[in-house]
């Protein structure tokens, strides 16, 4: 009885200071510690299967796209072929994303289908400075969409068809396309706000083939609400037949850089720079450091703050320009296989690191980097055949750092 009746007396001042302050201690919420940062200096490389050929009945998948949000989740597309291995299959536009920086991922779900037509091309633009995440895709090469997502890619718009701006290329230019496509991969999002597509378009005969083509750009300046048509900066010549899917990157003082794949005997990239992305390109030159074996490539921009303010850039494709060697297709495609990393710290006027990924069969590929430089390249490699890339046994996701891209960069 007296033990309790001193715990019902009065508190002290002093003993009331020390209960408040201990409660106050109670109280304050625990915060959950900052993932750590890797560690730049030390290199590191893995490599995570994504998509499977065979996985879900499709035959094969190709045609990867990556982007990264603002808030750092993954997002990864790609075309599911279901009924056979050409562009014209029955083709579904695939999908799964990562929150935790690429260690686990979303189940893989069909993000655009329009029955047995064919949805390809996914093309992803991020606005840096909002929450929209734009896919953009066609469907039978002869409409265009685009959906919005404004939560890390868990839902999505319905699509919204923006062919209305490919047709400009008919009215204005003269061009009588008959396929039209976008990217693939993704677009960029300039200083300035303006978003900007990479686009080509064919025009023959033959309502399913790729060729003769243009190569151009779209923009949007009202952040996707319309969408107008940049001028035609390389078209089907003697010197660069068939000119068609192109990369973009803006370059440190604000200009855009195009990278596109023609079907020129040259086999090296062919390259053009514009003050705005849209309009006033340069005469496209081949850039005699990049190889081309006819093939889609990837251009992204590495944060200058992680290499002493320097202009990076990235770049990855097919590393394959051997003539002698391999099996060349009916258009003069040399062998898919060696996909690579480069990097260049001028803005693309040279080139002196590059790394293979994978030296066998690989194809298409491209590239995303995270805000603190870790880099993920999503890539065609393996077979289910004989027939090498063309029919991709695996799209798989490689992450590494800069530490092991020059760790063993072999320079050519």
């Amino acid at each position: 009885m007296h033990t309790l009746h001193r715990i019902n007396r009065r508190p002290t001042i002093i003993t009331a200071l020390l209960i408040s302050f201990t409660c106050t201690l109670a109280w304050q919420p625990i915060l959950a510690e900052e993932p750590a940062a890797p560690d730049n200096s030390k290199p590191f490389f893995e490599v995570t299967p994504l998509y499977n050929a065979g996985d879900a009945g499709y035959a094969t998948y190709r045609i990867p796209a990556i982007a990264i949000t603002r808030k750092g989740t993954i997002l990864t597309a790609c075309a599911g072929r279901l009924s056979g291995f050409g562009d014209w299959s029955d083709i579904n536009t695939m999908f799964r994303r990562s929150t935790d920086g690429g260690k686990t991922w979303s189940e893989q779900e069909i993000i655009t289908d329009d029955g047995k037509n064919t949805v390809d091309n996914a093309t992803f633009i991020i606005d840096p400075e909002s929450d929209n995440i734009y896919l953009m895709y066609q469907i039978n090469y002869g409409r265009a969409y685009l959906k919005v997502s404004t939560d890390e890619g868990e839902r999505w718009s319905a699509p919204r068809e923006i062919t209305d701006v490919f047709e400009v290329f008919r009215s204005r230019d003269g061009y009588p396309w008959t396929v039209l496509a976008m990217g693939p991969g993704h677009g960029i999002t300039l200083k300035s706000g303006r978003l900007v597509v990479p686009v080509w378009l064919a025009a023959s005969d033959d309502p399913h083939a790729h060729r003769p083509s243009i190569s151009a750009t779209i923009y949007s300046d009202d952040k996707g609400e319309t969408w107008q048509a940049g001028d035609v900066f390389v078209k089907s010549t003697e010197q660069t037949p068939n000119p068609s899917e192109n990369v973009l990157i803006e370059l440190s003082d604000g200009r855009v850089m195009v990278n596109c794949r023609t079907e020129s005997t040259k086999y090296r990239r062919l390259v053009s720079i514009s003050p705005d992305g849209a309009t006033g390109w340069s005469e496209p030159a081949f850039d005699d450091q990049l190889n081309e074996p006819i093939c889609m490539a990837s251009m992204i921009r590495y944060p200058s703050k992680l290499v002493d303010g320097k202009s990076a850039i990235l770049f990855s494709n097919p590393n394959n320009a051997d003539v002698e060697g391999g099996k060349k297709t009916k258009w003069g495609g040399l062998e898919r296989k060696n996909v690579s990393v480069r990097a260049s710290y001028d803005d693309g006027q040279t080139w002196p690191v590059v790394r293979s990924v994978e030296p066998g069969a690989s194809g298409y590929s491209d590239m995303a980097v995270a805000d603190d430089g870790t880099i993920y390249l999503l890539y065609e490699h393996g077979s289910v055949d004989e027939h090498g890339a063309f029919h991709t046994g695996t799209i798989s996701i490689a992450r590494f750092n800069l530490a092991w891209l020059t760790a063993e960069s072999s320079g050519q």
